[in-house]
């Protein structure tokens, strides 16, 4: 990057209505991204609670962008009979761009029972290709329940956060989905999704921070925002021996084709120079 160079940020996964954000959230949403080039983020329901303030930030900052949908460790006593409704209405009415963030996690002993995460996990599959729109996907320790679910709805979307083999990566790929990759590929003691990076193509690739969570090196242990993902990008892009440009470049062009934001995008107020 010469100077005078400037970059944009899309975040393919973030969860802004954290608790960890909130301090700061009105500041950090409406002035600090911004103004670090942040021009688009996809935020991630994960209940109803949270699907319903992550509409909230959504008509309040327009490089928001919604994902509303139930993620397997909030399947619990608590989810009322109509959840499934809940979630119809708002992406009937518009208010989200994609299902999420839903999925399988085998990792939890006290998790809800594996029959119970499947059959949350094939019903959102199914609203998601019912109704025409991308999924969010969380997959931990679940590779081959998942691939098998995937198999059988063939959804549009994105594996976020991917931890699979170079190999199941290709397979979601062949599938017509997206990988998504955050900060655990700068991690020192990264392996399988160095070799997911280096060899994915670069048009299935998505850029993530998983915010709060998962900051890049060096700031690892931090708390996450979407500034930090140009250390991701570059990191990629040497893996890949091209130019972190590229790498930004196309994520965001990935993110708006999957999600379909051309022409929703707002102009960024002050974008940020790339130096990394």
């Amino acid at each position: 990057m010469g100077p005078g160079e400037y970059l944009e940020i899309y975040d393919s996964h973030a969860h802004y209505d954290d608790k960890a954000f909130d301090s700061d959230r009105a500041w950090l949403l409406e002035k600090q991204l911004p103004l670090s080039g942040v021009r688009c983020v996809i935020n991630m329901g994960t209940r109803l609670l949270t699907c319903a303030s992550t509409v909230g930030l959504s008509d309040l900052n327009p490089y928001i962008f919604a994902a509303v949908g139930i993620h397997p460790e909030e399947i619990d006593d608590t989810l009322p009979e109509n959840w499934l409704e809940c979630l119809r209405v708002w992406l009937e009415n518009g208010d989200a761009v994609a299902v999420g963030e839903i999925g399988l996690d085998y990792h939890w002993p006290d998790s809800a029972p594996r029959e119970r995460q499947r059959e949350v996990f094939a019903a959102q599959l199914a609203l998601a290709k019912e109704l025409n729109y991308p999924v969010c996907v969380h997959d931990r320790d679940a590779h081959q329940d998942v691939l098998a679910l995937l198999r059988e709805y063939r959804p549009q979307g994105v594996v976020h956060c991917f931890s699979g083999s170079a190999e199941m990566a290709r397979e979601i790929v062949d599938l017509g989905m997206y990988i998504g990759i955050g900060g655990a590929v700068t991690f020192k003691n990264a392996k399988k999704i160095l070799r997911v990076a280096e060899s994915i193509p670069l048009d299935r690739l998505l850029l993530e921070t998983d915010a709060p969570y998962m900051a890049p090196e060096p700031y690892r242990g931090k708390r996450c925002d979407s500034s930090l993902i140009p250390h991701t990008a570059a990191k990629i892009a040497e893996l890949r021996g091209i130019a972190t440009r590229e790498v930004l470049e196309a994520s965001n062009a990935n993110i708006r084709r999957l999600f379909r934001l051309e022409g929703r995008v707002p102009r960024a107020s002050a974008p940020s120079p790339l130096a990394y």
